[in-house]
């Protein structure tokens, strides 16, 4: 059995990964299960699956946890608790299923003690790709994509020279505003936002792949997981969320991966590698698929795109200033602080204000991430 840890078990990925081991209780131990702060929701996981370890980061929600007793399971509580459990002996592939940058310190714990890492946290490339990526060859730690998308690459590349690859095309839902023009995004609310045409997600990813944020982040993961030039990288929309990604080869050649827009199967993917098992994802059945379609991105109303593409051409710090400042950006408006399109105001001002550090250490990059995140906060407070 794989033993597995779990960071960010309460969330969107963490809860469709544990229905993963449901279907494949043979093939995994859960060891470790950590989470925020969502109490109720952990307890029922920590009684189902029993792990060796149960973390919650947030000290209130633990203190009200940790009246409650679990044979066998080891409790522990707060911000470095978290932390720590990434390298909990004993554990041969962590899930960074948390959101954020949050999600950064303890993958490179994880990296640092030699676990594989199923990276759904893909905010850890975004902010410090050329640190990670360093860190896990120097380790020998292998990086398994969980993004449908990147998984999509990932498989699409098995027994492939990667030096032939002559561009990745990376594929976007359009979110709930496809078509949309800048003066019809003016007024929309949350709810319309949340109404994701294809895929169910959590708040902050939906938010993101509503202002094609969420698609810049993976073009800044793209570079680094796959080694490739932001122009061998092009986001093309396609509506149906069927086509997961393609390759194009240097002979023209393309390799696209096709599945139902479901989470468990990349998830599943990352954590049986390089073994395929039969998931609970039902298979495509071409009869019913009437048409696959595919567009050009609207990178002039769905600024987020072309924000991205900036940030990592840049690098530096760059990426993580864009990140922090969308991180409170959407807080801001999913709490009402802030209508839609001013995301990218908060972003542009956050970019457009810092100075660059080129080959950050991690310090660099926590800094300028409570740096951006002063300055984004400030700009909402004073526009607001």
């Amino acid at each position: 059995m794989k033993k597995i840890a779990i960071l960010g078990s309460t969330g969107s990925i963490g809860t469709q990964a544990l229905d993963v081991v449901r279907h494949l209780p043979e093939e995994f131990s859960v060891e470790v299960l950590a989470a925020n702060s969502n109490v109720e929701l952990f307890t029922r996981q920590v009684e189902e699956f029993r792990p060796k370890l149960a973390v919650l980061a947030d000290e209130a929600a633990y203190k009200k946890f940790s009246a409650r007793k679990f044979q066998g399971v080891e409790l522990a509580g707060g911000r470095q608790a978290f932390i720590d459990a990434a390298d909990f002996d004993g554990v041969e592939i962590v899930l960074t299923a948390m959101s954020g940058f949050a999600g950064l310190e303890p993958t490179i714990k994880a990296i640092n003690s030699g676990k594989n890492i199923a990276l759904a946290n893909k905010e850890t490339l975004v902010v410090a790709g050329e640190l990670i990526t360093k860190l896990a060859k120097a380790r020998g730690v292998k990086i398994l994509p969980v993004d449908s998308e990147h998984g999509a690459f990932f498989q699409c590349l098995q027994g492939e020279d990667s030096r032939t690859i002559n561009k990745l095309l990376l594929t976007a839902s359009g979110g709930p505003f496809r078509g949309k023009t800048r003066d019809e995004l003016l007024n929309v609310t949350i709810k319309d936002v949340l109404a994701h045409p294809t895929w169910s997600m959590g708040k902050k990813i939906t938010v993101d792949s509503a202002t094609l944020v969420n698609k810049g982040l993976e073009v800044i993961e793209a570079k680094f997981l796959y080694g490739v030039d932001y122009n061998q990288i092009q986001v093309v929309v396609h509506p149906q969320s069927i086509v997961h990604s393609m390759v194009e080869f240097n002979d023209g050649s393309i390799i696209a991966q096709l599945a139902a827009p479901d989470m468990r199967l990349p998830i599943q993917y990352a954590l049986t590698y390089p073994q395929r098992l039969p998931s609970p994802v039902k298979p495509l059945n071409f009869w019913e698929i009437n048409s696959l379609t595919f567009e050009e991105p609207d990178v002039e109303t769905f600024l987020g795109l072309k924000f991205a593409y900036e940030a990592g051409k840049e690098g530096g710090t760059l990426p993580c200033t864009f990140n922090a400042a969308n991180e409170v950006a959407v807080n801001a408006f999913l709490s009402g602080r802030i209508k839609f399109l001013n995301i990218y105001d908060v972003i542009y001002h956050a970019m457009s204000s810092r100075l660059v550090t080129h080959n950050p250490t991690l310090e660099d990059l926590i800094a300028e991430d409570i740096e951006a995140r002063r300055l984004a906060e400030e700009f909402i407070e004073e526009e607001t």
